[in-house]
C-alpha cells in the first residue's frame, strides 16, 4: 500500500509539471471576462421569426469553445425576433407595456439558450431583470460575479427590467455592472462599416475605430448610441463580429483581427 502510495506521489508530480509546462506554450485569450450580446435577430437564425433551434445549437458550441479558454462569459439576449416593444408601441399599444413585452420576448430567448449550453455541457445559470422565481434567478451583480469565477455562464433575460431602454444599452449597463473587458456584439456582417455594406459595396470596414468616433458618425448604428456613450464614459471596449462564421468569437477573444473594435 505505502509503494502504491509512494508511485502515485512522482506520477501527479510529473503530470502537473508537464501540463503547467504546456499552459505555458499556449496563447492566453486577450480577454478575461466579457459580455456577450446577441440580438434576437441572431436568435432567429435562417427563420423569419422565433427561435431556431438549430442556430441556437451552434450560438452554445460557439460560446462553449469559448468558454473552455476560461474566459467568463455574460450573455445578454435581445428578443426582436419574438417581439419588439418600438414596433407595439408605433401600432398603437401603451409604449411600456409594448416594452415589458419585448423585455418577456428576451427571456423566452435566455431559456432556450440556457438549454442549449447545458445540452453541451455548461454549466449555466439563467438571471432576469424581472422576478421569475420558478424559471431563474433575480439578477444580483454579486452572485452573478461569482457564477462566472466558479466557472459558469451567466445568461442574463428581461433587459433591465425597465421600460424605454433598449436591449444594447442594457447589455452596457451589465458589462460596466460585472467589470467586463468589453462588449462582444454579435452580428451577422464583419464588422463595422462606414456606410450599409448591403446597400452600399463601396462602404469600408473600419478594423478599428474610436468610441468617439462611433457615438458622433450617425452612419453608423451597429449599437445604438446611449450604449456607445455609456461605454465611451467608461472606457468600456466594443468588439463587433460576424457570430455567422464558425470560429469567429474564439479568435476575436484571442485578439485576432476579426471584425472591427471600438475603443
Amino acid at each position: 500500500m505505502l509503494l502504491d502510495c509512494c508511485g502515485e506521489i512522482p506520477q501527479l508530480f510529473f503530470k502537473q509539471l508537464f501540463q503547467k509546462f504546456m499552459a505555458k506554450g499556449k496563447k492566453k485569450p486577450k480577454y478575461k471576462r466579457i459580455l456577450l450580446k446577441l440580438s434576437g435577430e441572431a436568435m432567429r437564425g435562417k427563420r423569419e421569426y422565433g427561435i431556431d433551434p438549430a442556430f441556437i445549437s451552434y450560438l452554445a458550441s460557439e460560446i462553449a469553445e469559448a468558454h473552455k479558454m476560461g474566459v467568463q462569459i455574460a450573455v445578454v439576449t435581445g428578443g426582436g425576433n419574438i417581439f419588439r416593444g418600438v414596433a407595439g408601441s408605433k401600432r398603437g399599444m401603451d409604449e411600456a407595456t409594448a416594452h415589458y413585452m419585448g423585455m418577456l420576448a428576451t427571456i423566452f430567448n435566455a431559456m432556450a439558450l440556457q438549454d442549449a449550453l447545458e445540452r453541451k455541457g455548461v454549466n449555466t445559470r439563467l438571471q432576469t431583470a424581472i422576478e421569475m422565481k420558478q424559471i431563474a434567478e433575480n439578477f444580483i451583480r454579486k452572485k452573478a460575479i461569482r457564477h462566472m469565477e466558479k466557472g459558469r455562464v451567466v445568461v442574463l433575460g428581461g433587459g433591465t427590467g425597465l421600460p424605454f431602454i433598449t436591449t444594447d444599452t442594457g447589455a452596457a449597463m451589465r458589462g460596466l455592472e460585472l467589470g467586463c473587458d468589453a462588449i462582444f456584439k454579435a452580428t451577422k456582417v464583419d464588422g463595422v462599416y462606414s456606410d450599409d455594406p448591403e446597400k452600399n459595396p463601396r462602404a469600408k470596414k473600419y478594423n478599428e475605430l474610436s468610441l468617439k468616433e462611433a457615438f458622433q458618425n450617425e452612419k453608423i448604428t451597429i449599437l445604438d448610441k446611449a450604449a456607445v456613450e455609456l461605454c465611451m464614459r467608461n472606457n468600456l471596449h466594443i468588439v463587433v463580429f460576424n457570430i455567422h462564421k464558425k470560429g469567429a468569437l474564439k479568435k476575436a477573444l484571442m485578439g485576432e483581427k476579426v471584425g472591427t473594435v471600438i475603443r
